[in-house]
Parts: C-alpha cells; sequence; structure tokens
C-alpha cells in the first residue's frame, strides 16, 4: 500500500508510470509531473467481463489548518487526498458489485444536479415566460413583478419545497408593500408557475391553492369606463404631471387612438408614416397576433413630430431612462396615475373601455369602434367589408374624438351625433 510520503515525493519521468496501492486503486504520475488516481475495474458485460477505468480525480495534500468548507470546496474541485481516494474507491467498488459502472454513475449524478438547479422557483418561472405568445413589452413587464415581488423571497427555492406558508409570505408582502393588484397578479402568476412545474413533473401541488382566499379581493374597479368629466379632470391633471413629459405624451397617445398601454408605450419609428397619418402595428406586437393599422388624428401626429426632436435618434419612440435600446415599460404608466392620485379610480387598461363606451353612446358604428379597437370580427361574411373605407370611417371618427378629448380637457360639454348631451 501507498504512504502519502510516496505519493507527494514521486518525481516525473519520461513516460506515465502508476503506483499501485491495492484493490484497483494506483496514482499515475505524468511526464509533465501531474498526478491522478485512478481505479480499475471489471463489469459483466453481455456475459463477458470487460475492464475500465475509473477517474477518480487529482492528487493533493491537505493544508494543516483546512476547514471542512474547504475541504469540501477542493474534493468538488476533483482534488483528493490518498486518505480520500481510498474512500472513493470504496465507494466505486460497492457500484461495482451492484453492476453499475462508477463512470455512468457520476455522469447521472451530475445530470440530476443540473436538473435540480433548473428546477428551482425562478428557473421555472423564466422558462414559463418564454413558453407565453406575449409581446415583449407584457412579458417584461410580468418578469419585472417576479423580480420584484416574488424572487428575491422564493427564487432560488426548487420549486418543489416551496410551502403554502412561503406563498402566504410572499402574497402578505406583496400586498403591504406593493398594492392588493400587485399581490394578486404574483397569486396568479405564481398558480401558473407551478402549473407548468406539476406538468414537467417538477412539483406534486400547487402550493398557492390553499392560501388562494387568503387576503381580501381586489375591489379596486380600474377598468370602468370614466365619465366625460372624469376624463377631463384625467387629461388636465396629466397636462400638469411635469415630471416626465414622455409618460403625458405615451398617456395622449393612448388616448386619441385608443390602443393598448403596451402598443403605446413600445412603439417603435418605423411603424408610422406621420405624412400619412397611419401607425401600423406589427402583428408581432398585437394582442391577436394580427398586424393593426390605426389612424392618427391631427393631434396624435403633431405630438409625435414632437416626440421625433427629442427620441427620434432611438428606435423606440418612447425609449427606457436606463436603458435606451428598449422601450418604456407600461409600469411607468401606474407610477404616474399613483403619483396623481388616480390609481384607485383609474388603470390605463380602462382607456380603451372607456372610448369603446363614450363612441358607443356618442352615436358611432359599433363597427368602426371594435375595428378601431382591434377586436376580431367573429362573423365571416362581415370581415369581407372593404377595409379601406373602413379605415377611412375611423380616421373621421378618431380625429372627431381627438378634438372631443381637447373639448372634455376644456372642461365643456360635447354633443353626441344623435342629438343628445354626453
Amino acid at each position: 500500500m501507498l504512504t502519502d510520503t510516496q505519493c507527494r515525493n514521486a518525481k516525473p519521468k519520461d513516460k506515465p508510470y502508476k503506483l499501485t496501492d491495492g484493490k484497483g486503486l494506483y496514482l499515475e504520475v505524468k511526464p509533465n509531473g501531474a498526478k491522478a488516481w485512478r481505479y480499475r475495474f471489471e463489469l459483466a458485460v453481455d456475459g463477458k467481463h470487460k475492464e475500465s477505468l475509473f477517474a477518480l480525480g487529482d492528487y493533493a495534500t491537505a493544508p494543516a489548518a483546512e476547514t471542512p468548507a474547504q475541504t469540501k470546496a477542493r474534493q468538488a474541485g476533483g482534488r483528493f487526498t490518498l486518505a480520500e481516494a481510498r474512500e472513493a474507491r470504496t465507494k466505486a467498488r460497492s457500484l461495482v458489485k451492484q453492476g453499475v459502472n462508477p463512470a455512468h454513475h457520476r455522469q447521472l449524478e451530475r445530470i440530476q444536479r443540473s436538473q435540480q438547479n433548473a428546477a428551482t422557483f425562478e428557473a421555472v418561472a423564466k422558462e414559463w415566460l418564454g413558453l407565453k405568445d406575449w409581446t415583449e413589452t407584457t412579458r417584461a413587464r410580468r418578469l419585472d413583478m417576479l423580480a420584484r415581488v416574488v424572487f428575491p423571497k422564493v427564487g432560488k427555492l426548487p420549486v418543489d419545497t416551496i410551502k403554502p406558508a412561503h406563498v402566504l409570505d410572499v402574497l402578505q408582502a406583496a400586498a403591504q408593500k406593493n398594492g392588493p393588484t400587485v399581490a394578486a397578479e404574483a397569486k396568479r402568476t405564481m398558480s401558473a408557475v407551478f402549473e407548468l412545474a406539476i406538468s414537467t413533473l417538477r412539483a406534486e401541488v400547487d402550493p398557492v391553492y390553499p392560501v388562494r382566499k387568503a387576503l381580501p379581493a381586489n375591489k379596486t374597479q380600474h377598468k370602468r369606463p370614466l365619465s366625460s368629466d372624469e376624463i377631463g379632470r384625467l387629461l388636465r391633471d396629466l397636462g400638469g404631471y411635469e415630471r416626465n413629459f414622455q409618460t403625458v405624451a405615451v398617456f395622449r397617445l393612448m388616448w386619441m387612438t385608443l390602443c393598448r398601454p403596451s402598443e403605446a408605450a413600445g412603439a417603435r419609428w418605423e411603424e408610422f408614416d406621420l405624412d400619412a397619418g397611419l401607425w401600423r402595428i406589427p402583428a408581432e406586437r398585437m394582442k391577436k397576433r394580427k398586424e393593426h393599422t390605426a389612424p392618427l388624428p391631427r393631434q396624435a401626429t403633431e405630438l409625435l413630430r414632437a416626440q421625433y426632436s427629442l427620441t427620434g435618434r432611438h428606435a423606440h419612440v418612447f425609449p427606457n431612462r436606463d436603458d435606451r435600446t428598449k422601450p418604456m415599460t407600461d409600469a411607468t404608466l401606474r407610477q404616474a396615475l399613483k403619483y396623481l392620485g388616480w390609481s384607485g379610480t383609474y388603470s390605463p387598461h380602462a382607456t380603451r373601455t372607456t372610448g369603446s363606451t363614450r363612441l358607443n353612446e356618442l352615436g358611432y358604428p359599433t363597427d368602426w369602434i371594435e375595428r378601431q379597437l382591434a377586436h376580431a370580427e367573429p362573423n365571416a361574411v362581415r370581415r369581407t367589408y372593404n377595409h379601406a373605407d373602413h379605415l377611412a370611417d375611423r380616421a373621421k371618427m378618431m380625429q372627431q374624438w381627438a378634438d372631443m378629448l381637447d373639448t372634455w380637457k376644456a372642461g365643456a360639454t360635447v354633443l353626441p351625433i344623435n342629438g343628445k348631451v354626453a
């Protein structure tokens, strides 16, 4: 049997040579001075005994004051003392007796460790986000919520170890710090992530379910349509929001076109033909994955020309404050509403609900309104209507709508088409 002194003092030669310890273990000394532990074994394959080698790791001497943590780190790096190499040989021999190739066993362990690392809540959540057929803006907004609210508490935990108590802690903290809307979004998102984990055999239960009713329901009516008086007051309040001209511009574009918040915040200059007064939003940025053409009223083209002088050198009309290569997030819009005191009454998504309600009340054809909102027409026959004429009709409607917004902002009353007061 070898001694540590023999291993330490072994000198390199012109060719590799072995120092045998016993029971298949030996130290190979290479011409470059490297010393490696090897275990020779025989394993039955198809009824025949086949000799194989198992590389245990490199020879090392342990420092006198080495801590347990340092020892573990050294061994993880594949460096073993003589005594440790013998322990590794004993484990390998045990596997061989069971008919298991130790090299194959180690490879399997590495795969399992890799899978365990890929099964943290954060890893599964990002995988879930990648599967969603969302716009990049929507995906970025949801990831931002997870990074702020969920990941700091449970992101690094294996998804199958998260308990209802963990979830409740996340939801209670979110409700207190971020508000009931964010807490509700966190609850829905976490449950969806666990659904993916269960379907891919990385978890067995959804720990959100037992605590799903632990917090009061979010009763804020964010999508209630605003009255004409409220529209005017909101637009006046936005006009006084001096903290960020760009944020106000996003709100104005959204109101004048009735687009979705993410469509306005993520707008790119290449989508606009200001001379023709048209905004062509590509399919990949639309909720229904179908290109949408929106007419631009005069006020919108004036706004965009002014904005071009500020951000025309960037790809996005409203670039992100921290990374100018990315668009503004629609979370910025919600922050502005909170600052202005509107967050409990109105959310950016309520713009479309309001526009649809008010335009219908004012007597405009439903077909025009639905097309402007990019809602799919369920009737195949009605979908054959002439698109160009429809666009021209919508252009007139949206110009009148923009004029009405100016009137409401000024505090006046608008008379609808049918002669009744709005």
